[in-house]
C-alpha cells in the first residue's frame, strides 16, 4: 500500500513570501502522493479591513456573515490558492487548486446555531475521494484551500486542520496516510516562552495532563483535537512542527500517538 502525505500549512508561512516560496520548493520534491491543504485568515483579515468589511471574532473563530465569506473565498480559493498552484508549476509539480466543492470532494453542513451564530461555517461530513485518487494516481498533487460546500449550492468556511484531518481519514481506505501540521513553531511547546521545549510525544494520556496544568490552552487545542482525531482514526503518523520536520533529519517537532 503506498504512503500518502497530507500537509497543512498555516498563516505564518502562508505570509512570509520567503518562507512560502522555501516551503513549495520543498514540498516539490516529496515523491509519491501528496495533498497539501491551506489557510490564509491573516490576508482575509487584511483585505476585509481595505474593504471596510468589519471583522468579527470570537475565541480566534472567524464569524461568517455573507461579506465575509465572499472575502475569503476570493483570498483563500482565489488569491492564495493559484498563487500556490503556480509556484509549485514552477517548481515542476504539476498541481490543481481545490475547494471541497471541486469534484464533490468535501461535503459540510452549516454550523448549527448555539449560543454562537458562526453563519456560514461548514462542519464536515463526508468526503468523497474518488476525482483525488484519479490525480494522485497521475501524480497530480490537490491543493486545498479551507472553503466546502453543502451540496445545495452554499459554499461554507470550513476549518483547515480539519480539512486535512478528515482527508487523511478518509485516505486511510486507499493509502497509508501520514499528516503533518506545519507551522511557525517548533511544535507543541511545554513554556510558550521557550521554542526549545517541545513536547516530543504526546498520547492521548499526557494530552489530558497537559490539559489539566494550562499547558495546552487556546489555538492549539482544537488542533490537537484534529490530530487525535486522524490518529484514532487509522491515520498511520500525524506530526506538528516547522515543516523542517519533513525535509531535514535532525529537526526536533511532535508526534502524536494513541
Amino acid at each position: 500500500m503506498k504512503t500518502l502525505k497530507i500537509l497543512k500549512i498555516g498563516g505564518n508561512i502562508i505570509d512570509d513570501e520567503a518562507a512560502l516560496t522555501q516551503f513549495l520548493f520543498n514540498f516539490s520534491k516529496i515523491s509519491g502522493p501528496k495533498i497539501l491543504v491551506h489557510g490564509g485568515g491573516k490576508l482575509a483579515t487584511k483585505l476585509a479591513q481595505q474593504m471596510l468589511v468589519e471583522v468579527n471574532m470570537i475565541d480566534g473563530r472567524r464569524i461568517t456573515d455573507q461579506d465575509t465569506l465572499d472575502i475569503i473565498t476570493m483570498v483563500y480559493a482565489g488569491k492564495i490558492n493559484k498563487n500556490i498552484v503556480a509556484n509549485l508549476q514552477a517548481n515542476n509539480c504539476n498541481s490543481v487548486g481545490f475547494s471541497g466543492a471541486d469534484g464533490n470532494s468535501v461535503i459540510s453542513e452549516k454550523r448549527p446555531i448555539k449560543e454562537v451564530d458562526f453563519g456560514f461555517v461548514g462542519d464536515v461530513i463526508q468526503v468523497n475521494t474518488s476525482t483525488l485518487e484519479l490525480l494522485l494516481n497521475n501524480n497530480i498533487t490537490p491543493i486545498f484551500c479551507a472553503i466546502t460546500h453543502d451540496e445545495n449550492g452554499q459554499l461554507l468556511n470550513t476549518n483547515a486542520d480539519t480539512i486535512a484531518s478528515e482527508l487523511a481519514i478518509e485516505f486511510t481506505k486507499k493509502f497509508k496516510t501520514e499528516l503533518y501540521y506545519c507551522f511557525e513553531i517548533n511544535g507543541v511547546l511545554e513554556n510558550i516562552n521557550d521554542e526549545n521545549s517541545v513536547i516530543e510525544n504526546i498520547n492521548t494520556t499526557t494530552y489530558k495532563t497537559l490539559i489539566d496544568q494550562g499547558i495546552i490552552v487556546d489555538g492549539m487545542l482544537p488542533k490537537l483535537n484534529n490530530c487525535f482525531h486522524a490518529i484514532s482514526n487509522k491515520v498511520t503518523k500525524v506530526c506538528i512542527g516547522k515543516p523542517d520536520m519533513l525535509f531535514k533529519t535532525n529537526t526536533v517537532y511532535t508526534t502524536i500517538q494513541e
